[in-house]
């Protein structure tokens, strides 16, 4: 195997070489790759950046320690306009190093950036899809360096709802709330439990990893701008910091998100200050809107939600289907799929359908409450070798799980909404376009055996929501999804196939 060759942008240099006390991911990710044979490198436009700072003595200093590592080479004939066709528009110096990066990844001269810059992420996400997977925050950098080359622990995390009464304010995550608000405690006490809200908390090891309040509110009784009957507020939104990589706070958002949309909510609401950039850069993504910013300047985003159905429209695009999640159109103008999947890779795509052994998993919790469900993300990433093609953006994926010792088995049992599809030439092509959504190990990504003459496709979708129940073989058979064995590949599903499995999908809004 090469050794692969990571970026790391200028504020993680920073971070690693300054005269402090390492945090726990940062000394984490220093070790990883070292230990795993991981090349960090540094860019040449980066430098630019170093040379920008009129402290002379800070700037002298950080220019020592950047040449401490290998150096990507900047490429001389590349133009600013070519960069900003490629990765958004440039207005300054700063934007076009930060596009340099993002195109030494995209040439795979590097097979991860690692980067804090919410800046570079956006830039990714909207323009460079095919390459955003491999693009880290720290702690997902993190995260990665342990799936894809450490020992494989099977973690399955799962949501509880609580009462405030009866979470324990000494975890240690709410430290850094105290620290932001010294009077936390007094309005937990008179806010939270006093009224009695509810809490939706993800635990680890049984710490609180992940926290989640909310409060019901009506447009006579609010802080949302937009003042309609029912709205969600979601009071306090916080991930352990050393639990963070691990897409908790997407996990938490879909909660939310699936809860107001079935529930008819009319609004959700949520406040963060500018530096939360991570956050931000979040809800944004799924349709949350700054829809302005308080006296303090904390900003207030808000999201609308809707019963109605979504009629599709040729000008539907990625940004689109972001934004409108957890609805989704199933009209005419969609195309449809049927997605065969075999039991292990079914297990680890949709953790919250496996029974096998489930319940044991969480016996001697504290948080147990209820059905316990182990826990999952929004963005997920499939991969398979089959032939067929798939439509665009906002194509609807059905999952069919073939036989299996555990139920559900040969059934359809999930849905997913198509992001994109990309072909990898190569078990280093997998590993960059799979990167952060991956659940699988080096070894495993190895095993597809992806060449140019057997390609691997990497469908990236959203989890649109499980069938309840799962339709069966037979039922399948009746409605003409499956004529007389079940498919092995991908194959297209009609209007009137997709609708019937629809009616197992309880949504909250109409298709």
């Amino acid at each position: 195997m090469t050794a692969p060759n990571w970026l790391i942008d200028t504020n993680i240099l920073i971070g690693l070489e300054d005269d402090h006390v390492l945090k726990r991911e940062q000394s984490k990710f220093a070790k990883l790759a070292m230990h795993y044979g991981v090349t960090v490198k540094v860019h040449q436009s980066g430098q630019e950046d170093i040379a920008r700072d009129t402290n002379s003595e800070r700037r002298a200093k950080t220019q020592s320690k950047y040449e401490k590592y290998p150096m990507v080479p900047s490429i001389g004939h590349l133009q600013r306009g070519e960069l900003a066709k490629a990765y958004g528009p440039i207005s300054k110096d700063n934007d076009e190093v930060d596009c340099r990066h993002l195109h030494a990844l995209s040439l795979g001269v590097v097979q991860a950036l690692v980067t804090e810059d919410a800046g570079i992420h956006s830039r990714a996400q909207k323009y460079a899809p095919e390459i955003a997977n491999s693009v880290f925050r720290l702690a997902q950098a993190v995260n990665h360096l342990e799936t894809l080359y450490g020992e494989q622990v099977v973690g399955l995390r799962h949501v509880t709802e609580l009462d405030a009464h009866q979470i324990n304010l000494g975890d240690p995550i709410f430290d850094s709330l105290r620290e932001g608000y010294p009077d936390f405690d007094n309005w937990w006490k008179t806010k939270c439990i006093a009224q009695q809200r509810k809490c939706w908390v993800v635990t680890d090891n049984n710490d609180i990893a992940g926290v989640l309040v909310r409060k019901d509110e009506t447009g006579d009784d609010t802080d949302a701008q937009t003042k309609v009957p029912k709205i969600l507020k979601i009071c306090t939104f916080k991930v352990r910091e050393e639990s963070r990589g691990h897409s908790l706070g997407e996990h938490l958002l879909k909660q939310a998100l699936w809860h107001a949309q079935r529930n008819h909510y009319d609004l959700a609401y949520v406040t963060a200050y500018p530096k939360h950039q991570a956050l931000i850069g979040v809800l944004e993504l799924y349709g949350f809107e700054n829809t302005y910013s308080k006296s303090d300047g904390e900003l207030v985003f808000e999201k609308r939600f809707s019963s109605q159905a979504v009629n599709s429209s040729p000008t539907d695009n990625l940004a689109m289907v972001y934004s409108r999640y957890p609805r989704f159109a199933a009209d005419k103008g969609v195309k449809s799929f049927g997605v065969p999947i075999k039991e292990p890779y079914h297990d680890i795509l949709f953790p919250e359908l496996n029974t096998n052994n489930q319940q044991s998993l969480f016996a001697q919790s504290p948080f147990q409450h209820g059905t316990l469900k182990p826990g999952n993300t929004i963005r997920k990433v499939y991969i398979c070798k089959a032939k067929s093609g798939l439509g665009p953006p906002g194509s609807l994926l059905f999952f069919y799980k073939g036989k299996s010792d555990f139920a559900p088995s040969q059934a359809m049992t999930a849905i997913g909404i198509l992001e994109s599809v990309q072909k990898a030439n190569s078990t280093e092509e997998l590993v960059v376009m799979t990167g952060g959504r991956s659940v699988y190990s080096h070894a495993s990504l190895e095993g597809f055996n992806a060449s140019s003459a057997s390609p691997v496709k990497v469908i990236n979708f959203l989890l649109g929501g499980y069938l309840n129940p799962e339709v069966d073989l037979a039922r399948l058979k009746d409605i003409g999804v499956i004529k007389t064995d079940p498919q092995q590949s991908i194959y297209s599903l009609s209007n009137t196939h997709s609708s019937a499995l629809l009616e197992n999908l309880s949504l909250g809004f109409d298709v």
